[in-house]
């Protein structure tokens, strides 16, 4: 595993994460969105879906749980809330290991995936860090390890 931090100090600035990571992610890759409520999960994945789809006004999947989006090329991208999942064997509904297979997901509240973890992962920590900004924790599994720079 590889760890890097960084400060976003606006939303501009979560912007430009989330762009790089669109162009950073592949198939099969998994990233994995934690903080508290209001930490910037769903900015940061509304910014990576802007910059892969033109989709300026995603919704957020609190309630629907899952979104799905495709670029002009037919990646797909499926955007995760888990927040309500009540049990992790909810998670087979979900069609998340389908998803890896055509694409990539970005998932908030990852904590009730269980024990269900992709190999190529980015776990994303966002922690707000007063005047507006987020402390940000990027750690790298799998074949994300030799892509991290790319986000710094």
């Amino acid at each position: 595993m590889r760890e890097r931090r960084l400060h976003l100090a606006s939303l501009e600035d979560a912007a430009r994460l989330g762009a790089r990571l669109a162009q950073a992610l592949e198939t099969g890759d998994a990233v994995l969105l934690e903080g508290e409520l209001g930490a910037g999960k769903t900015t940061l994945a509304r910014a990576v879906i802007a910059a892969l789809t033109g989709e300026s006004d995603a919704p957020s999947p609190t309630y629907t749980l899952v979104q799905s989006y495709e670029t002009a090329d037919g990646f797909a991208l499926l955007h995760a809330d888990l927040y309500r999942l009540r049990d992790a064997r909810e998670l087979d509904e979900l069609g998340l290991d389908e998803a890896l297979d055509q694409g990539a997901a970005l998932i908030e509240w990852p904590d009730r995936l269980g024990a269900w973890r992709p190999a190529d992962r980015l776990e994303v920590r966002l922690e707000e860090a007063g005047e507006g900004g987020r402390d940000v924790r990027l750690a790298a599994h799998g074949s994300w390890e030799t892509r991290l720079d790319r986000l710094i």
